[in-house]
Parts: C-alpha cells; structure tokens; sequence
C-alpha cells in the first residue's frame, strides 16, 4: 500500500512538471510551481497585448492554467508570480530578448507546416563573430543561414537576403523563434524558392534601453554597422553573388522600418525589399527610383496590429506616387505566427 502511494506521489510529483502540455485537441496546460507565491498570471502571444489570465493554485502549490485550442504555430509566454514577469522554468525552449526574456511553445500542424521541420534537406545556421569598425571596436555577432548543399557546389554563388528582427529581438531570433530556416529549406525543396542566404544581423546597434535621444540614433548607427562590417565580411567570407540584382533585404517591426530606410537609401546595393508589419518611417525618399526601379516591394500586416495604419498610409503613399509594390493586409497581430507566413510568401519572389 505504502509502496503504491509513493508511486503515486511520484507520478503527480513528475506530472507537476510538465509545462507546457500540448493535448491531442490543441488545448495546452501549463503549470509552475509556486507554492508560497500568492498570486501566478498568464500571457501568450495570441492574447491582446496587455492582457493576462489568472491562474489556478492547487494544494500542492502549483499553478496552473488551460487554454482554448489554439491554432497551430509557435507561440511565446510567460508568468507574472507576485509582480514579477518570468520564463517558464522548467521549459528549456527560452525566446531572448535584448532584455528579458520568455518562453516557447510549439502546437505542431497534423500535416507538418512550413515553419516545422520536415524530411527535407536542411541547411546550416552559422553564427559569425567580428570586430566591428562601425561600433568603435565592439565585437558583435550575425547570423547567416546558407542552403541545403552549399558546401558540396563549391562552385555555385548564392543571392543574399538580408533578414533584420524587431525592437528587443536578438540576431538569433529569425532561426530559434521564426524558424526561417525550416522555411527556407521547405520551400527549396519544393522548388518554390531560388536557394540563398539569409544573413540575420543583430538590430540594435546602440544598447537597447539607452536615453531616448540615443535610441533616435539607432537607425542611423545601424546602417553604417550593416554597410561597414557586416555586408563586407558577407562578401569576403561567403560565394554569394554581390551584385544588386542579387541582394535583397527585409525585416519585422523595427527591422521592417530598418529595411525601407536602408532600402530606399541604397537602391544601388538593393533590388528588393520586404517589411512586415514594420514601423514605417514618416518620411521615405523614394526619387532614386528614378535611376534603380525594384523588382520586388512588398509588405505586410495584420489587420489587428497596433502599428496596422502605419503599413496603410505607406500604401497609400506608393500609389500616390505610382510607385508598383504589393499590400497584404492579413488577420493577426503582432507576432511572429504572421511573420513567418510574410516571410513564406515574400521570399519566393526573389531572384526569379
């Protein structure tokens, strides 16, 4: 009798520490171990921002909470125990952030999605480290994604997409939140997409946090960053193709703004430019049009975003000037479920 209650003791004991607990109708538990917090919240991407779900304390002390099912995709949250925001402590898929950081959670699709991973040919994410001239000698880091045989065509130059994330994103956060390269190598193995690299450089060139008339200056600073450091080291270290029919470049959020900015300033070096769901800049000059047209302009957003009517009056700017491009306004937020369906969508469209 002894023997079997501790059995069970264990069982429960273990059971306490799954989390999250995806169940076969989509619905996921989530579970912490709080036992002398007095109050445990929930928040996930797909709740409006701001919002938070309580949750429910059991006499063992720990907290938990069920969802509706929820569609699927790769989801971020977190818990608030007595004012304070954390990860999830037992879940060792972590989202980083410039600051702070939250936890991941996978609902796999029947059939697997584009963003999973899937018996395809996979690429390489390398990350490279370099001292960088523009930073005043800062060592910083970039990622770069380079496609199913590339070290076996050793012959063969690649197009080059220059991916950016968003405000208190990391480098890393296009691969281990976005699953760009799970994208990346099912559409190439679908023959939807011309195979290339995907060079993911860290956005925030000033630290994030700074004095906010040292954050205006973000933009500018990481420019020279991308132009100086990182799209020579590009060129020198890898075969890709450097010539501007052969460039693209794209970004979320903040990077979406970083992307038409640079973009639009450097028509000479870019061919194409993507922004989804980006916080467009107010002013954009476009009269270098006249010289170097794009061959792809293309952004994006959810019609839920906050930021929403930014992608619109820039919409509305473009056709005013009768500048081609193409708008998605989508369902969604502002999250990474709708950025990688931009991302799937946009990049088929280059280099072709």
């Amino acid at each position: 009798m002894l023997t079997t209650q501790i059995a069970l003791l264990f069982a429960l004991t273990l059971h306490a520490q799954v989390s999250p607990e995806v169940h076969p109708d989509r619905t996921v538990t989530f579970r912490l171990a709080a036992p002398k917090a007095n109050e445990a919240t929930f928040y996930g991407d797909w709740m409006p921002v701001g919002a938070s779900q309580k949750m429910t304390k059991d006499p063992n002390g720990v907290w938990t909470l069920t969802t509706a099912p929820l569609p699927p995709s790769i989801y971020i949250y977190s818990f608030t125990v007595d004012g304070l925001t954390i990860a999830d402590p037992i879940n060792p898929r972590i989202k980083l952030r410039a600051r702070t950081s939250a936890s991941l959670l996978e609902v796999p699709a029947e059939t697997p999605g584009l963003w999973e991973a899937r018996d395809v040919p996979h690429g390489a994410v390398e990350i490279n480290y370099q001292k960088s001239k523009a930073l005043n000698g800062e060592t910083r880091s970039f990622w770069v994604y380079t496609p199913p045989g590339y070290t076996q065509s050793t012959k063969q130059r690649y197009p080059v997409l220059y991916l950016f994330h968003g405000s208190n994103d990391t480098a890393g956060g296009w691969v281990l939140a976005g699953q760009a390269n799970y994208i990346l190598d099912n559409l190439i193995a679908e023959r939807k997409l011309v195979p290339m690299l995907l060079v993911m450089p860290f956005g925030h060139a000033v630290p994030f946090g700074s004095p906010r008339e040292i954050q205006a200056t973000n933009s500018d600073v990481y420019e020279k960053y991308l132009l100086d450091d990182v799209m020579p080291l590009v060129d020198s270290k890898y075969r890709v193709r450097n010539d501007r029919e052969h460039r693209a470049i794209a970004g979320l959020s903040m990077g979406g703004g970083q992307a038409l900015s640079i973009g639009f300033k450097h028509l000479d070096l870019f061919n194409s430019i993507g922004a989804f769901s980006a916080a467009a800049p107010q002013a954009l000059d476009t009269t270098g049009l006249a010289k170097h047209k794009l061959k792809v302009l293309w952004f994006a957003c959810g019609k839920d975003d906050s930021i929403f009517q930014r992608s619109a009056d820039l919409d509305t700017l473009f056709t005013q000037r009768g500048i081609a491009h193409t708008f998605r306004p989508t369902p969604g937020a502002h999250t990474y479920t709708v950025w990688r369906q931009y991302l799937a969508e946009f990049a088929p469209l280059l280099f072709r």
